[in-house]
């Protein structure tokens, strides 16, 4: 009998590597994963049942997706040229890393912040620098200079990427446009500045690209726009770059139904921006309440909250929290963030349920 055949392994750095996952539990209340807690309007869905009734399903989609990139174009007041559309912001980045990272090529990231922003590059065998934020974590101009200076130090090219997240996942801090400026003219690559919480803020990065070649300003149909489930994201970007990032997208990457979702959503912008700001008044809710119960809070620009209960360990609180049918995030693990979880804003009711929880964390039961 022979001996079973042994498989080849995978590439030493994606041996070494976990994959990225949520918890999943059966609970009451899910605020764990930052998704909106409201669905789309009823409009919304009335309209895309009634595309998906003149979607040709034996036909390929529109390989570049021009209608649904000419309508983000116009909410952001740019041509077609310069945006890129795919299945989640996720692979937006891991496009712009297959572009311009890869073996040879280093990322700069400012810890903490997304775990994508390592991963991705990781997974595409681009080398990754981590540097630091401060004490209010925000990214500082000194640490811009000594991170991108030591990287130069290696390869005078170096970084090919910079990434920028703001607001900032898992802290809410929005960095200024001074950073962002400090950082596109110190780069000699891309700075990639991840707004998936962007209409959360009270500024964005998008207004400085016709200045600057080099940045790159990727967004979400997840949150805001209540689509999550969809996954859809794009990137508004020099023309250059676009071509770019359609030449190492699959054939008919994005499906005909996801570019028509995507295009009916952004005809609901009032809607949106309703949504936003009741979710932006239960994030202040949320601050106020957990500030009266003396728990430690970063000041946050997105629709969640970094909190520290003091004297208790993270995952003895995400247990209690569990026990009362309401999950949370625990970023304990993270750096600089020992103790921390972060609590996604979700309705006035699953707001209320997670406080009560805590209040059960607080009174010891």
């Amino acid at each position: 009998m022979s001996e079973e055949r042994r498989l080849i392994a995978p590439r030493d750095e994606v041996a070494s590597m976990e994959a990225y996952f949520s918890p999943q539990l059966d609970v009451s209340v899910r605020l764990n994963t930052n998704e909106a807690p409201e669905p789309p309007p009823a409009g919304f869905v009335a309209e895309l049942l009634g595309e998906i009734n003149e979607v040709a399903l034996n036909r390929y989609p529109d390989r570049v997706a021009v209608e649904l990139r000419r309508a983000i174009g116009a909410l952001h007041g740019v041509d077609v040229s310069q945006v890129y559309a795919a299945n989640g912001s996720n692979e937006v980045i891991q496009s712009l890393l297959l572009a311009y990272g890869g073996p040879g090529r280093t990322a700069v990231v400012f810890e903490p912040t997304y775990a994508l922003h390592s991963h991705i590059p990781r997974i595409t065998g681009t080398k990754v620098f981590a540097g630091e934020r401060d004490k209010e974590y925000l990214v500082s101009a000194d640490e811009v200079d000594r991170v991108l200076g030591e990287v130069a130090r290696t390869d005078p090219a170096a970084p090919a990427v910079v990434f920028l997240c703001s607001p900032n996942n898992p802290t809410g801090r929005v960095e200024s446009l001074d950073i962002v400026q400090h950082v596109l003219e110190l780069a000699p690559g891309l700075v990639i500045v991840d707004e998936a919480y962007g209409q959360f803020a009270l500024r964005s990065a998008i207004e400085l690209t016709s200045a600057h070649r080099n940045l790159v300003v990727v967004r979400t149909f997840s949150k805001t726009w209540s689509l999550a489930a969809l996954r859809l994201g794009y990137a508004i970007a020099d023309p250059e770059v676009v071509d770019a990032l359609f030449s190492v997208s699959l054939p008919y990457h994005l499906d005909a139904l996801k570019q028509a979702a995507g295009r009916i959503a952004l005809g609901y912008v009032d809607d949106m921006h309703d949504r936003v700001r009741r979710l932006v008044d239960e994030r202040e809710r949320l601050l106020d309440s957990l500030g009266s119960r003396l728990v430690e809070v970063v000041p946050s620009q997105a629709n969640f909250i970094l909190f520290r209960v003091p004297g208790q360990s993270a995952h003895d609180v995400w247990d209690t929290l569990v026990a009362h049918s309401v999950i949370v995030r625990d970023l304990s693990t993270y750096a600089d963030l020992e103790g921390f979880l972060r609590v996604t804003v979700g309705t006035p009711a699953e707001n209320d349920a997670f406080l009560a929880a805590l209040d059960a964390v607080l009174a010891g039961s």
